[in-house]
């Protein structure tokens, strides 16, 4: 067997994660929309229906990223991160300037444009912090996913304490924040996101680390909800204010403490890694594998350079290399190995998960969307602890599942989508008890549902990068999160709206009320779970093999087939 060797000219990835969280928590900004929401409704003179389509294009930039998905196979993280600062920019300058009343009301298309350019730096964000790191941490996946998405996931409710502790409530005030600071934070972090030596041990003191984080995500939640909940209660000075937000400073910047720690005590570096350590890993100096093609100096070599290297290769120069011996006919990927896009679009796999993401997605964000609504059709008076909790349990669901699915998919190879498996089992039982609005069922229906919502959108991550391999990942894993929009826009903007539209029609009043508001949205979308439980089970006892073979020794394998 080989001895491989790390690249050189890299860097332990560590500094990259704790920047990456910081980007992550940017990467939230479309979840601000209901802040400032009502000030733009003002200012414009919208009517509701106006306004929920403006909540529609909130939806479709923040999720559609396949152009930031295809770039980040072709750029560095710096250049993507760089079209998301410029759209950030741009998108929120420009409803800054309506909102401040900087200038005259502008035409509605122009505003619903700049909604979906200003959430579409989210996506920019996202897939560069996420791809970058998921290569980074190929032996770890599940737990960077659960971190770096339950980053994303808690970022509402750190907005929120901005928003009231820091920006007093001003929708203005919010507006350039997102306007020139996430901006400049981004350009601050760009420099230490980029690809760099893979983690490809598992020593303990890693799983320290991993739990660190962890710990600081938890803490730093759990802070978040109680400021919340004092802040809605009791009436807080201006210093105290500053206090409390400048604490959530520190608990954002408490990851570094890893890369602080690697630097003032560092470890002695492997010189040998086991031959499945990592995606990343290079063979070391005139060594080879029983399975690699052997290349043999040829003209068509010298000009084809490395056919497996250079995907953009010409089928001319391919077939001459394939005349003379060179190389051979590059087979179908099998699961487990890289894909490009086209090839996870015929695989009956991609479209299974695709479905199981949207089902759930789909719903958990139906009642996201609607919750204030919700809360006031079940009397209840202020929603503000509403949202806060189903923010928490989102990101409790995210962290956790991370977490969990790590755990399992090393010690008995149980593929993770058995979890989004449980995830549609809660979220199909819990509907039936909240259309029927059971005493009691509010807040417990909230916390069951935001918690599944974040276990299907952290499990999605990983899952696609074991089956479909990292180096189209972006792509691929932009394309699975289309679920999401067309989730809102299926279940929210047309069930979820008509039904609440015909019924506050039926009681001839302005606002809905009473249970009868969601019955029958709750009843079709508990229908949906349970196609979606069917169906995940399907695609688990599909994959089950797949995670055998990759993690058959506790830890991740890679595919037989290294021809990349």
């Amino acid at each position: 067997m080989a001895n491989l060797v790390v690249k050189g000219g890299s860097r332990p990835p560590w500094v990259g994660l704790a920047a990456a969280l910081w980007v992550e928590i940017a990467a939230g900004n479309a979840y601000n929309f209901p802040l400032y929401s009502p000030a733009l409704k003002s200012v414009m003179g919208l009517n509701q229906q106006q306004l929920t389509m403006l909540g529609v294009a909130n939806d479709i930039g923040e999720n559609v990223g396949l152009l930031p998905g295809m770039a980040c196979n072709k750029f560095p993280p710096w250049a993507v991160l760089s079209v998301g600062v410029l759209a950030c920019f741009l998108g929120y300058g420009v409803l800054w300037l309506v909102v401040s009343q900087t200038v005259k009301p502008l035409p509605y298309w122009l505003l619903w444009l700049a909604l979906v350019i200003a959430t579409n730096s989210n996506a920019w964000f996202g897939t560069a912090v996420v791809v970058t790191n998921m290569r980074n941490f190929p032996l770890s996946r599940g737990t960077v996913s659960g971190i770096l998405k339950g980053y994303a996931g808690i970022s509402a409710a750190v907005y929120t304490v901005v928003y009231s502790l820091v920006l007093k409530g001003s929708a203005s005030n919010l507006l350039l924040f997102l306007t020139l600071v996430i901006p400049i934070l981004c350009l601050a972090m760009m420099y230490f996101i980029r690809p760099c030596t893979p983690a490809s041990g598992e020593d303990s003191s890693e799983h320290v680390h991993f739990l660190f984080t962890q710990a600081a995500v938890i803490l730093l939640a759990i802070y978040l909800l109680a400021t919340a909940i004092i802040e809605t209660v009791v009436s807080l000075s201006d210093a105290v204010s500053y206090i409390l937000a400048a604490i959530v400073v520190i608990f954002l910047i408490s990851p570094l403490a890893i890369p602080v720690k690697m630097t003032i005590f560092p470890s002695r570096p492997k010189k040998n890694l086991p031959s499945d350590s990592s995606d990343h890993l290079v063979l070391g100096e005139g060594e080879t594998t029983p399975t690699d093609p052997l290349l043999t100096p040829s003209s068509s070599v010298t000009s084809l350079g490395s056919f497996y290297e250079n995907d953009d290769a010409s089928d001319v120069e391919i077939l001459l290399a394939m005349g003379e011996g060179a190389v051979k006919k590059k087979r179908r990927p099998k699961r487990g190995e890289d894909f490009k896009i086209r090839e996870a679009l015929i695989k009956a796999d991609f479209w299974l998960l695709w479905v199981v993401y949207f089902l759930g997605v789909g719903s958990g964000v139906t009642i996201l969307n609607n919750l204030a609504q919700i809360g006031v059709a079940f009397g209840l008076e202020d929603t503000t602890i509403l949202l806060a909790l189903f923010s928490f349990c989102n990101f409790v669901g995210r962290i956790g599942s991370g977490a969990i699915s790590e755990h399992f998919v090393r010690s008995r190879t149980i593929p993770r989508t058995l979890l989004m498996t449980c995830a549609h089992i809660i979220m199909a039982v819990t509907f039936i008890p909240f259309a029927l609005a059971l005493d009691g069922i509010l807040y417990t229906a909230t916390a069951l549902l935001g918690i599944s919502y974040g276990i299907l959108y952290a499990v999605m991550v990983p899952t696609a990068s074991e089956l479909f391999g990292l180096r189209h990942f972006g792509l691929i894993y932009n394309f699975l999160l289309l679920g999401n929009p067309v989730g809102a826009l299926l279940f929210s903007g047309v069930l979820a709206g008509y039904v609440y539209d015909t019924e506050t029609a039926r009681q001839g009043s302005s606002t809905c009320l009473g249970p009868d508001c969601f019955k029958v949205t709750f009843l079709a979308l508990a229908g949906f779970c349970g196609l979606g439980t069917v169906i995940s089970i399907i695609l688990t006892v599909r994959i089950w093999p797949v995670y055998q073979m990759l993690y058959s020794g506790g830890s991740y394998n890679l595919p037989q087939n290294l021809g990349h």
